[in-house]
């Protein structure tokens, strides 16, 4: 049951500003929080107070041994108006990370993770096409203000999610259902990734770095019909992985037309120095929507437990192109902290099993925050937050976490005293 992490693995934390912070309510999902729509009346405007706790929440990251952190930047506090930067937000950002490299700890910073100011909401965001230049313009803003304490970028969080919640199904900003305007989006953000990925290269170039690395991170799924009879679960299956996930893969990497995106004008080359992977579950296909299999390990959100994916996912990743392979999200919804070690020690385990390059797993999240619709009520931390009070408390799978750091694997002891839970499954 014992193993160790593959030579030069390391494993670090995630999160995104929006999630944390609190203080900013010039941002679309302040904007759908006052319209009611978040499950548990949870405001974002408060979250976790991580931008005035953020000394305090890296002095803990360090307790824990962790010494990567995955952070977002809030881009509406950053540019409160279009072409109106906050110097003194970009300062408190340059404290945060000056901080972080103080206490040992790399920052791999995300561009744009799901949230907008409202100015370029109102535009129509990225379904605008002059929302290639704007996001341009804002890049090269945090790329030099950053400077040297920032060599690892995201440029966008999860684009297919983005579009797919906001744009198809409809229940995140902007709040629309259309397909078309779906596939703009995703081809003004493919857009925005690859010319983000020659700009922040060549910014970084000019100050005298070499040490640059960028990418997107990728939701992946499993995706397998629901029922294998079906002949119609069956035609799903590779359409459905096609549209979320292979064409998104193929177009953000090289830049290719790949039905249904079109390729970037003038871009040739690898647009991703290393993969980026975020991995949660399995979908059951019927159709065009998200199901799940039935008799199946779940979590507290009912999503499936399904460890398998997430090497089988890195691995679809290395095919098209042989680069290193970071984990940028995997986690799960555990409200009483019952099953989490299990879920990293399965997930982390089939990780190093394939032999692929996996230099990084940033366990999503550090602290328990403000789920998107789901609010206060879905957590997913190794770190307990008293949201009444803010007050912050290592969970058992915090405790594991910490040893796996510290014995870079697990031991036969660790894996009896953490891991043998059983999970919950879902009925027929």
């Amino acid at each position: 049951m014992s193993f160790k992490l593959l030579e030069g693995m390391q494993l670090g934390v995630a999160a995104a500003a929006t999630q944390i912070e609190g203080g900013n309510k010039q941002n679309s999902w302040y904007e759908l929080y006052l319209k009611g729509r978040i499950k548990d009346g949870s405001d974002p405007s408060i979250a976790t107070k991580h931008y005035e706790l953020y000394a305090d929440d890296a002095q803990l990251m360090r307790d824990m041994g962790i010494k990567h952190y995955r952070m977002g930047i809030e881009w509406a506090r950053l540019e409160p108006e279009q072409g109106v930067f906050d110097e003194q937000a970009f300062l408190h950002y340059r404290s945060e990370l000056l901080l972080l490299k103080e206490l040992g700890i790399e920052p791999l910073v995300t561009i744009h993770h799901f949230t907008n100011p409202l100015w370029f909401e109102r535009m129509g965001a990225f379904e605008n096409h002059s929302s290639v230049d704007i996001f341009l313009n804002f890049v090269k803003k945090v790329v030099e203000a950053f400077g040297g304490l920032v060599s690892e970028y995201i440029t966008i969080n999860e684009p297919n999610v983005y579009a797919a919640f906001g744009l198809f199904f409809g229940m995140w900003p902007p709040g629309k259902k259309s397909m078309k305007a779906t596939f703009r989006v995703l081809n003004n953000m493919c857009e925005c990734h690859i010319k983000a990925y020659a700009l922040i290269h060549a910014l970084r170039e000019r100050m005298g770095f070499a040490d640059t690395k960028v990418s997107y991170a990728h939701h992946m799924r499993v995706f397998a019909p629901k029922n294998p009879q079906n002949i119609w679960h069956r035609i799903c299956t590779p359409i459905l992985h096609r549209i979320f996930q292979s064409s998104v893969s193929k177009a953000f990497l090289t830049g290719k037309a790949c039905f249904p995106l079109r390729s970037v004008k003038g871009e040739k080359g690898l647009f991703c120095d290393f993969h980026a992977v975020n991995y949660y579950s399995r979908t059951a296909v019927t159709g065009f929507g998200d199901e799940f299999m039935e008799n199946v390990p779940v979590n507290d959100l009912g999503w499936e437990i399904y460890p398998p994916g997430i090497a089988g996912n890195a691995q679809e990743l290395y095919k098209l192109a042989p680069l290193p392979i970071y984990i940028t999200e995997n986690g799960t919804c555990d409200n009483e902290d019952t099953f989490r070690c299990r879920y990293l020690y399965e997930h982390i385990k089939a990780l190093c099993e394939t032999g692929l390059p996996v230099e990084r797993y940033y366990h999503w999240c550090f602290t328990d925050n403000f789920e998107w619709l789901d609010g206060f009520s879905a957590r997913f931390g190794i770190v307990h937050v008293d949201f009444s009070t803010q007050e912050r408390t290592i969970k058992r799978s915090g405790a594991f976490y910490k040893k796996m750091i510290g014995e870079h694997g697990v031991t036969q002891e660790m894996y009896e005293e953490y891991c043998r839970v059983a999970y919950k499954t879902n009925g027929a």
